[in-house]
């Protein structure tokens, strides 16, 4: 597959035809449009056009905030797996019943904003009853203030104050004052004093040493018990008017799906106000600007043709290239190792489209990896019933597909190591008949016992996926026209490769002087190359430098980029290892205990949880390792990232989604 070619379209169109053509061109799906440059000389006369769109997401927000506050106190009963309604594009284009659905959402809104004002409220009534706990014993009304010539003071203390030692301070002021005990609890005595006015003042200094705290209560009047009493007729009102808040939204839950399919609606309302935000316009006509698929011009002709419109397309220049959105064009297989590319970034307009050159690799070292016919069947069913219930589009279509394809070389690869959940099959035939010489399920090679050799594996096919890279290297070089940057890196490295096999094949299995002269002569060869080419835009003492580091970084490049695949064996290595440790734990208690039923129930635990561990981990470990080998070693050969998604103006919708064409 490859990348999509692009073109640019530049379109103008009557003002009053404008919504009637974009309506036409989101369920056509292939336009994305961009910003004009309005500092062209052509469009100096032109203005930016006014728009709605931020009145559009304030309704958009509305709507769904509606939504969530009926989710939640009103959740809605679903499928564990179902797929989004779909709906056909003139639904999602329709807007009669928008104003209704805003009234509802406000209505909705304001119930809610009201229970979390009661809540506040309720809040100050529970502070206020706890307050008052200490005056409860209190039969004086809270707001007194004394008569004519007496004052009355309530405070608190620390419980660790002495009261005797309290009243002999207030006798020292003045002998026309008393003080009595309301309460105590674990931190403070709860006191009253009642005194001459004009002590008053000199009172409350005697008493600051004893870190005595007045206590008002504005806005009370009447005993503590009374003031009680009404707050709590206070949290029983706004119970209940929280409660009526809480029926009337649940009231409105048979409303949920308008209000999903209204706030989608709106959704495409915004795609379409921002399109016209990126247009230049006069009195009469829009000018827009954009980019399209080649192989879908003929029906964007087609479309544009039945509106009072001009336009014209071309191909971007190549300093263009960067502004180009790209596209992957990928089949049934590709597909899913879109998510792959996208996760690392999408490769720029005009190069190399990395998806079928990697993904029968990214798929082997995953199967590789993970090597259990019993993980790589659960995958497999995991990944149907995905793709069955939720029918899946997009990035989650290529996820579903993705854990497919490595599921199938999960269990392929299990077959080939003989491993079932690692080793149960063996250790449930042992269990029950000890005598049994059975040596377990077939295998082509054990990661345990032919460990060297799986390494070896690794490395060759570390090898080869890095060669690869190379050769979409080499030939992308020779297409922009640069044959000796072919020649002389990737050529010089493979004249290299080539030496370094001959010269292995002299010392490990031929023992022939002429092989290992023919060996020592590709590999100067191969070195030379690579020297001189390390230093061709190198001047002076700088060919030195350049040739010198060229040595340095292609050993230790090469080394360490090859050893990086010797993860594929140790993860294989380690999954299977600790699936093993799983089994053994698992059968320890029927092994001591005998075959009964509580033992059986005790592997059936330890099997499943500690399978449940293992395949969560390796899941996991091997995705990002396998992603690492891509992205790091083979996307390091030849890569150019940095392309822009390519974004068409087309349906989207979180709730409901439009049907496809």
């Amino acid at each position: 597959m490859a990348i999509v070619t692009m073109k640019k379209l530049r379109l103008m169109v009557a003002r009053s035809q404008k919504d009637a053509l974009l309506r036409e061109l989101i369920r056509l799906g292939c336009v994305e449009f961009s910003e004009l440059e309005d500092a062209a000389p052509e469009l100096e006369s032109l203005r930016r056009t006014d728009s709605d769109t931020l009145a559009c997401k304030s309704e958009h927000a509305a709507l769904l905030h509606a939504v969530a506050v009926l989710d939640r106190y009103a959740p809605e009963k679903k499928p564990m797996l179902s797929a989004p309604p779909e709906v056909s594009g003139d639904v999602l284009l329709e807007s009669g019943d928008l104003p209704a659905a805003l009234a509802l959402a406000d209505e909705i809104s304001a119930a809610d904003d009201r229970i979390k004002r009661i809540g506040a409220e309720e809040s100050r009534e529970r502070a206020v009853i706890e307050s008052l706990v200490p005056w409860l014993p209190l039969d004086l009304p809270l707001d007194i203030d004394g008569t004519e010539r007496s004052a009355v003071l309530l405070g608190s203390v620390p419980v660790k104050v002495p009261l005797d030692k309290l009243r002999e301070a207030i006798a020292l002021v003045t002998e026309e004052a008393e003080l009595f005990e309301v309460s105590a609890d674990k931190k403070a005595s709860y006191v009253l004093i009642i005194c001459a006015k004009e002590a008053l003042g000199e009172l409350q200094e005697a008493l600051r040493p004893f870190d005595f705290t007045a206590q008002s209560f504005p806005g009370m009047s009447g005993p503590a018990k009374q003031c009680t009493a009404q707050s709590n007729a206070a949290l029983a009102r706004l119970a209940r008017e929280k409660q009526s808040c809480e029926e009337a939204i649940r009231a409105r839950a048979e409303s949920r799906d308008a209000l999903k399919l209204a706030a989608d609606r709106v959704e495409t309302k915004i795609s379409l106000s921002e399109v016209s935000d990126l247009a230049l316009s006069s009195d009469g006509v829009l000018v827009l600007q954009g980019w399209f698929p080649a192989e879908k011009e003929a029906a964007l002709e087609e479309t544009l043709a039945r509106f009072d419109c001009a336009w014209e397309t071309e191909e971007p220049a190549e300093e263009e290239y960067p502004q180009v959105p790209v596209s992957l064009k990928n089949n049934l297989f590709t597909n899913a190792l879109n998510m792959v590319t996208e996760m690392y970034s999408l490769p720029a307009y005009g190069t190399v489209d990395p998806n079928p050159l990697m993904a029968p690799f990214f798929i082997l070292f995953f199967g590789l990896m993970m090597a259990d016919i019993g993980y790589g069947l659960i995958m497999i069913a995991a990944a149907i019933v995905a793709m069955k219930k939720l029918k899946p589009r997009g990035g989650s279509k290529a996820f579903c597909q993705l854990l497919l394809y490595g599921g199938i070389a999960t269990a392929a690869m299990g077959v080939l190591t003989g491993g079932f959940f690692s080793d149960v099959p063996y250790k449930l035939v042992h269990l029950f008949n000890p005598e049994s010489t059975w040596p377990g399920l077939w295998h082509l090679f054990s990661p345990e016992e032919d460990s060297e050799l799986v390494l070896y594996g690794s490395l060759v096919l570390g090898m080869l996926h890095l060669n690869t890279g190379m050769v979409v290297s080499a030939a992308e070089k020779i297409r922009r026209g640069d044959k000796a940057g072919a020649i002389f890196e990737e050529g010089s490295l493979w004249i290299l490769l080539v030496g370094g096999l001959l010269l292995a094949a002299d010392m490990l299995l031929v023992h022939s002087s002429a092989l290992h002269i023919a060996a020592i002569a590709v590999l100067a060869v191969g070195g030379c190359m690579l020297l001189f080419g390390a230093g061709r835009g190198a001047k002076g003492f700088g060919k030195v430098t350049a040739a010198f580091g060229c040595i340095y970084n292609t050993a230790t490049g090469w080394f360490g980029d090859v050893l990086s695949y010797s993860r594929i064996m140790a993860l294989m290595l380690a999954g299977g290892v600790v699936g093993k440790v799983f089994n053994t734990v698992a059968v320890m208690p029927a092994e001591s205990a005998g075959v009964n039923v509580f033992t059986m129930l005790a592997f059936v635990l330890i099997f499943v949880l500690g399978h449940a561990i293992n395949f969560a981990l390796n899941l996991l470990g091997c995705y990002v390792h396998d992603l690492r080998l891509q992205c790091l070693e083979f996307f390091g050969k030849f890569y150019a990232d940095g392309g822009k998604p390519f974004r068409p103006l087309k349906f989207g919708g979180r709730f409901v989604r439009a049907k496809e064409n």
